[in-house]
C-alpha cells in the first residue's frame, strides 16, 4: 500500500507501507583507513599512549585523589559528628581508582601489543618460511 500525504508545513510527503526499510550497508574494506597498520604508525600510536595517555591519565588520577582525600576529610567527623556522604564518597572513590588502575592496564596492554606487533609477525613468517623449506640432502654438502 503506496499513498501520498500531505505533511506539515514543508509540502507532500510519500509514505510507503509496501516495501521493506534499506539494509544497512555492508562492511567493504573502504571504511577502514584509520586501521594501523605499518609499523610507522605502530610505533607512532604507542608512543601517544606511552608518552602523553599513560602520564595524562596516571596525573590526573593523582589531581582527582587528592581533591577527594580533601572533601573527604572536610565532610569527615569532627566532634564526633560529620556527614554521611564522607564515607559514601570514599568508597565511590575507591572504585573509580580500580576503574582508573583497569585503564592503565588496558593502555599498558595496548601499547605492550603496538611494539610487539611487528616482531611477532615478522617471527611467525620466519618460522612459517623454516617449516616450508625443503629439507637438506647430503648433496649440499659438496
Amino acid at each position: 500500500m503506496s499513498m501520498d500525504t500531505t505533511g506539515e508545513p514543508g509540502g507532500p510527503s510519500r509514505m510507503s507501507l509496501d516495501h521493506q526499510p534499506l539494509p544497512p550497508p555492508l562492511l567493504t574494506g573502504t571504511g577502514q583507513s584509520d586501521l594501523v597498520s605499518t609499523p610507522e604508525a605502530k610505533k607512532a600510536a604507542a608512543d601517544t599512549i606511552g608518552n602523553h595517555l599513560e602520564r595524562e591519565t596516571k596525573d590526573s588520577g593523582a589531581h582527582a585523589d587528592e581533591s577527594t582525600a580533601n572533601v573527604v576529610k572536610a565532610l569527615g567527623p569532627h566532634d564526633g559528628h560529620g556527614w554521611v556522604a564522607s564515607g559514601a564518597l570514599k568508597k565511590a572513590h575507591h572504585t573509580w581508582g580500580e576503574q582508573v588502575q583497569a585503564l592503565m592496564n588496558r593502555l599498558s596492554y595496548e601499547k605492550s601489543a603496538l611494539t610487539g606487533a611487528a616482531t611477532h609477525l615478522y617471527n611467525t613468517d620466519f618460522g612459517i618460511k623454516h617449516g616450508i623449506a625443503r629439507p637438506g640432502s647430503p648433496m649440499d654438502l659438496y
